[in-house]
Order: structure tokens, then sequence, then C-alpha cells
């Protein structure tokens, strides 16, 4: 076997493993009780109490307030990692524009088709399912790229920075946020926390930053980590208090296992061990 078949096939095992993951009905369950089900990112928070679902659509009104110049109703966006589409709905609410959706899990693009049609959207938006490593579409197709908290879940970032890039026009931009590692963070003190995810290690900025500038990618990166100790401790105090209802929605062992996860992320944040921010580039 090629070196290249090997990455093909590793890539491939892995997003079948992250859309395992994604199309459990606990993960389901959890994420409409807790997250709110829309928006399901990490939070910007006004204040350390703030409903988790209201701070998770601040963090996708901040994103869109970066491209906002490049959008209206001629651009088309690619929202990569659609999940229940929140962010492209929002989008094309505010902007009129058109989005092109890519998800890996079509459970979650029967939920995004169903809300977009009860909105009133589904002319704008278009949901398609895919990898983020291929892109099945032509260079410079788009005016935005977007991408919330999804490159933690692929195997070979620099290759979906790079597939990002080709398919976007010039004068274009990217816009994405994710869960990082900070620089000096030893991959093993975040194994424990990453398991329920079956995320192996995560990038760093400094190494989102060094592939867009070798992509000749102008990238501004705004570090917003004080936003996800807050949301990781939110999180944690949300299920522990309503842990007996949630109990008559998701199953007792992935609850369980939250009880026992959410506490690692709390801990891994609250030392500093991890970043998080968003990334603005533009392409040339």
């Amino acid at each position: 076997m090629t070196d290249n078949a090997k990455a093909v096939g590793t890539a491939q095992g892995h997003d079948d493993s992250t859309r395992r993951y994604y199309e459990t009905g606990d993960v389901d369950a959890f994420y409409d009780a807790v997250w709110g089900g829309e928006d399901i990112h990490i939070g910007v928070y006004a204040h350390a109490q703030e409903a988790i679902a209201d701070a998770s659509h601040r963090t996708v009104e901040h994103a869109a307030d970066r491209v906002a110049d490049l959008l209206g109703p001629e651009a088309t966006v690619l929202d990569l990692g659609s999940g229940y589409g929140g962010s492209a709905r929002a989008l094309a609410e505010r902007f009129g524009c058109r989005v092109v959706a890519l998800d890996l899990s079509e459970a979650h693009n029967r939920r995004h088709r169903a809300a977009n049609a009860r909105r009133g959207l589904d002319h704008l938006i278009e949901v398609e399912a895919g990898s983020l490593n291929h892109l099945p579409y032509a260079a410079e197709r788009f005016d935005v790229v977007w991408s919330l908290e999804v490159l933690c879940h692929v195997t070979d970032r620099g290759q979906a920075l790079g597939e990002a890039v080709r398919v976007l026009k010039p004068g274009g931009a990217l816009v994405f946020s994710d869960i990082m590692a900070a620089e000096t963070t030893p991959a093993e003190a975040l194994r424990p926390a990453l398991s329920r995810l079956g995320v192996e290690t995560l990038a760093t900025p400094s190494f989102y930053l060094e592939q867009l500038s070798g992509l000749g990618m102008k990238t501004d990166f705004a570090d917003l980590t004080p936003h996800l100790v807050t949301h990781y401790a939110r999180l944690d105090e949300e299920v522990r208090h309503r842990a007996g209802e949630l109990r008559g929605t998701i199953s007792t062992a992935y609850l369980d296992d939250l009880l026992a996860n959410l506490p690692l992320w709390a801990d891994v944040t609250r030392r500093q061990l991890l970043r998080w921010g968003l990334f603005h580039a533009r392409r040339t």
C-alpha cells in the first residue's frame, strides 16, 4: 500500500469514527438539552452564568462580523462541518447569501434540511454530505469558507486548510475557530479529556498561522481562550445541575461518561493547557 493510500485510509477511518460519534441519539439529546440544538459551538459569554445557547450564537455573530463586507445576496458561503445548520441559517437570514453546507453526518443533514424548510430558508441553503479533506467543488467558487470547531476532528489539518483556500475566490475569506493545544502543552496531558471525542491530538495557534501563511493568506487571530474556560465550566455545571432531568433523555452510560469527562475539560482549560479563538484569513 502506498503512503498516499494509507493516508486516505486513515482519514476515512477517522471520518467514520467522527460520524459514528455524532450520529448517536445520546449526543443529539445532549446537544438539544444542554446546548440548545442550534449552534453547537464554544460560546462567547457576556457573563459567567449566561445560557450556553445564547453564548454559542454570539460566536456565530462574531465570526459573521469579520466577513460581513463580503456577504450579500450575490455571495456564496461554504460551511464546513455544518452540524445542525445554525451558522448556515444565521448567515442566510442576516445577509441573504447562499450557503453550501457540508457535513459528514447524514443524520445531521436530514435534521438540517428539515429546520431550513421550517424557517423558509431551503431555497438559500444546499446541504451536502462530504469530508473536509477532499472538497467536491471547483477552485475559486466561494466568497467565504466558514468552519467552527471542526478542524479538531480532522486528521490532516494542513490538507483541509489547503482545500479551503483552493475553493476561495481571490479576495475571499476563510473564517474559522478551533479548540487547540497551548504551544507548550504535551499531548499526553490532553488525552484523558480528548478520549470521549475520539481525537488524538490538537493543533496549536502557531500551526494554523504558519499553514495559512504558507498558503499565501493574510491572517489575524483573535485569542478568545477566557471564553473557553467559561464554556467548559458552564457545561460541567449545567450537566451536574440537571443530571436527574437528563437521565430521562440520554442513557445512563453516556451521562456517567459526561459527568466523568467534563471535569477533565474544565480542569485543562483552567490550567491554560488549551487555546480557543477565531482565525480570519484573506486570499489576495
